[in-house]
């Protein structure tokens, strides 16, 4: 597989991740401490979120043993225009042009950054 592959894998496994976590933490009770643990391990979409988490730390792992962290990383960060459309698309959420504009701009920083490699 190319490193763009394991890349957009690894975005791809970021964005599913975080929007199981959202699901399953709009379901949880207001209870904390261990009893907000409890709930959250016996949420679904809480334990796919988690289950997707680890294929990304595989995914990441096998991106860091051929890519620099001062490039890997970076690169990585596309995962704030993917959550936030994924939001956007996916949730429902409202998102202000003020969040479209930073999730741009940090899109922009990973282009730089990518072309000095």
């Amino acid at each position: 597989m190319t490193l763009v592959l394991w890349f957009a894998l690894s975005v791809i496994c970021d964005v599913a991740g975080q929007l199981c976590f959202k699901l399953g933490a709009d379901r949880l009770p207001d209870v904390d401490g261990r009893a907000l643990v409890l709930a959250a391990l016996r949420d679904s979409w809480i334990c796919w979120g988690i289950l997707i988490y680890l294929v990304e730390v595989v995914v990441w792992l096998r991106i860091l043993a051929e890519v620099p962290l001062s490039i890997a990383f970076p690169i990585a960060s596309l995962n704030f225009l993917g959550v936030t459309l994924a939001s956007a698309v996916f949730l429902k959420e409202r998102v202000v042009r003020r969040q479209w504009l930073g999730a741009c701009l940090i899109t922009l920083g990973v282009v730089i950054v990518a072309r000095t490699a």
